[in-house]
């Protein structure tokens, strides 16, 4: 798997929530503060305004791609002044909306312009988190233009269709609808990142530096390899020191303890959602010896790896 794919498959937990949300002017949405979540909304008619909680209000039109990484509560509203009309939404609550939702009915609103919303919340889970989610701005806003990938646009219309017209797997294709509309998100923001200067640092420096990207994308094909920094300073077509030195700037860490932190996060996950034996395991994340992975997976995670799995 590549970096975007691990990073969702991995750091995302319980079961995404989204909803199809039609409002007639005035109105307003409060949207609850939920460390450790993620959130988007998509503006498929009409337009709104997102009030963040210290931050200026922001503008959107049809199209529009707002995503949350941390969680951060804000309003929306047809209109900076309106006021909020309706219960704060947590998507923790599981009394407020089902996993997912059509809501067609006027809430609010006396008749005025249409805006329809689809919304939708993933659950993280802050013991794995990514640096590269870590590393995102608390707003991502990707506005309508002709210029914008198309397939973006075209999850957001299938998923829509799913949550407005429900009908046999669509408790199979929502979840998959997502976590693809989550990867074009965030395949088109780090695309779009331009490299300011040459001493820029970052996640989307390290995605758009094909060595560096090369050596992660490696490291996430093959987690189970025997890389050394000279084996990914090899898939990096670099020699090892001027390697070790250019990984270390843009991701922030040695090559050998990304690929220590990864693996360990990599066999949390694969204790807590499989009964495989804990060798399995371990060979699964690179290690030969049962007892050096044990060790080290006490090291990083505090607990060793069985007590880790009976716990959940």
């Amino acid at each position: 798997m590549d970096v975007l794919s691990d990073v969702v498959a991995v750091t995302r937990t319980g079961r995404p929530r989204s909803a199809y949300v039609r409002w007639h002017a005035p109105w307003g949405q409060e949207f609850s503060s939920v460390p450790g979540s993620a959130g988007f909304q998509v503006v498929l008619q009409g337009a709104c305004w997102l009030l963040p909680v210290d931050a200026e209000p922001v503008r959107l039109g049809t199209g529009d791609v707002v995503f949350l990484p941390h969680g951060r509560g804000h309003i929306l509203a047809d209109s900076p002044e309106s006021p909020v009309t309706t219960p704060a939404c947590d998507p923790d609550d599981p009394e407020l909306y089902d996993a997912y939702a059509t809501d067609s009915v006027d809430r609010s609103g006396d008749g005025g312009p249409v805006t329809v919303l689809l919304c939708g919340a993933y659950q993280l889970d802050p013991s794995r988190a990514h640096p590269l989610l870590l590393s995102l701005p608390d707003l991502i806003h990707l506005p309508a233009h002709p210029g914008r990938r198309a397939e973006l646009d075209s999850a957001v219309k299938l998923l829509a269709a799913e949550l407005e017209n429900p009908s046999l797997g669509t408790d199979a294709a929502i979840p998959a609808l997502l976590d693809t509309l989550l990867l074009y998100i965030l395949r088109i923001w780090f695309d779009e990142r331009p490299l300011r200067e040459d001493h820029a640092t970052g996640w989307a420096a390290a995605l758009n530096d094909p060595p560096v990207a090369a050596a992660l994308h490696a490291i996430h094909r093959d987690l189970a390899a025997p890389w050394t920094v000279a084996k990914l300073a090899a898939e990096a077509g670099l020699s090892r020191a001027p390697f070790a030195k250019r990984f270390a700037r843009l991701v922030g860490q040695p090559p050998l303890a990304y690929l220590t932190w990864w693996r360990m996060t990599t066999a949390a996950r694969l204790l807590r959602t499989s009964d495989a034996p804990l060798r399995t395991v371990a060979a699964q994340v690179g290690y030969t010896s049962e007892f050096a992975f044990a060790h080290t997976f006490k090291r990083t995670h505090g607990t060793p790896p069985g007590t880790y799995r009976r716990k959940g």
